[in-house]
């Protein structure tokens, strides 16, 4: 009995997560909003900054779209403007605490300021949220195992 359940949970909670977005987030305004499409397809081309102004029309809109604020931090930390990155990671994770996206990238914006020990913590939030493992958990782990190897860091 107890195996068929675990089965059942097992089966039924990738299908949850895939109906709840990449990022976990229940906002349905991400499939719909034509500025949000469009800016995660330039993200997917690597055109951070045309990205941005469309990302900023989706937040004034809806200022809690985690999913939103997580690709403003992302579009912003691969241009650099590590403070706003910060600041909208902090806002996706302020709307969903669970934003798996947000805690992957804030932990590596983390790596990128020398902060390893709050990057490990997000790593912890995300080995917590993750309980059948996630490609988040995955590549931060990944991220902070490199980082330690370039510093020299054994542990």
């Amino acid at each position: 009995m107890f195996r068929l359940l675990a089965f059942a949970l097992a089966l039924a909670l990738p299908l949850s997560a895939f109906a709840m977005g990449a990022g976990g987030s229940t906002t349905p305004a991400n499939i719909v909003n034509p500025d949000y499409v469009q800016a995660e397809k330039l993200i997917k081309e690597w055109k951070y900054t045309d990205a941005i102004p469309l990302l900023d029309k989706v937040v004034a809109a809806e200022p809690k779209n985690a999913d939103a604020q997580n690709l403003l931090g992302y579009a912003n930390r691969k241009l650099n403007r590590l403070s706003e990155a910060r600041l909208h990671y902090g806002k996706a994770l302020e709307a969903n605490p669970e934003h798996r996206g947000a805690l992957e990238y804030q932990g590596e914006l983390y790596l990128m300021v020398d902060d390893l020990r709050a990057a490990e913590g997000n790593l912890a939030q995300l080995d917590k949220i993750c309980f059948f493992g996630c490609t988040e958990y995955t590549d931060l782990k990944k991220a902070i195992a490199e980082y330690k190897q370039r510093k020299g860091i054994t542990s």
